[in-house]
């Protein structure tokens, strides 16, 4: 991500934390960023006169639910009407897309998975399409190190290894029927570096480093919550409370 080293430098404090106060504390920045946005980009009399005018609709319309002719009239008028809603907030939203696309992709190359610590195993795998066969031998750098064999048979469509290594970018080079392919592996104990590369032109469909997914916050007996199911559950929070606060429409 080319503004990769940007977010990094802003949020520099917020990576010392915790995954789970770094994607709450994150939250709170995004969300009151964007509710200030939206409270002066909007006309905010004009939302309250079109919600209000809504809600009107609503209660008119469930009145005539004997009469369906006149009911569909007063909610093709409420279609209208927020329409008229959904264009007036139409700005804001698209002040802050592209801002928060970004931010998404940098916590997602910072909070998605665990990162390999220094002198951990981790595993190594490649991708066949179907039909493949052959033998498929990795070739590490010289900090990385290879428990088992180097070469392998493709089996079931997948050639796994289990390495492990010191700090640092490491490249790992794959030699498949005299096709040479490389991925690149971070042992950093904080960050990591793409898992999955995708493969052209080959019967190798993509290149893997196995990392597990990182939790951020354990709820149920899957533990199921990432980053971006923590950061939509305290945004929406927030930006409720911000709302109600600044008594936004």
């Amino acid at each position: 991500m080319v503004l990769g080293g940007f977010f990094d430098v802003i949020f520099s404090p917020v990576l010392k934390l915790s995954a789970f106060w770094a994607v709450v504390i994150l939250s709170i920045i995004i969300s009151l960023v964007t509710t200030l946005i939206y409270k002066y980009t909007t006309n905010q009399n004009l939302m309250k006169q079109l919600k209000d005018e809504m809600k009107e609709l609503q209660k008119e319309a469930k009145e005539l639910k004997s009469r369906p002719e006149e009911a569909m009239k007063v909610n093709k008028k409420m279609m209208e009407t927020n329409m008229k809603y959904m264009g007036s907030s139409l700005k804001s939203t698209l002040i802050t897309f592209i801002p928060i696309i970004l931010i998404f992709s940098w916590m997602s190359a910072n909070f998605a998975y665990e990162p390999i610590t220094p002198n951990q195993d981790f595993t190594a795998s490649v991708i066949f399409k179907e039909g493949a066969s052959g033998k498929i031998k990795i070739m590490p750098s010289e900090q990385l190190k290879v428990s088992g064999e180097s070469e392998k048979e493709v089996q079931d469509g997948k050639v796994s290894w289990i390495l492990r290594g010191e700090k640092g970018e490491h490249l790992l080079e794959f030699d498949y029927n005299g096709e040479k392919h490389s991925t690149n592996v971070l042992i950093d104990g904080k960050k990591y570096s793409e898992p999955v590369k995708a493969v052209k032109d080959s019967k190798i469909k993509e290149i893997r480093i196995e990392l597990k997914k990182l939790i951020v916050l354990p709820i149920g007996y899957k533990d199921w919550l990432g980053w971006l199911g923590t950061y939509i559950i305290f945004s929406i929070a927030f930006s409720l409370g911000l709302r109600k606060a600044l008594k936004l429409y």
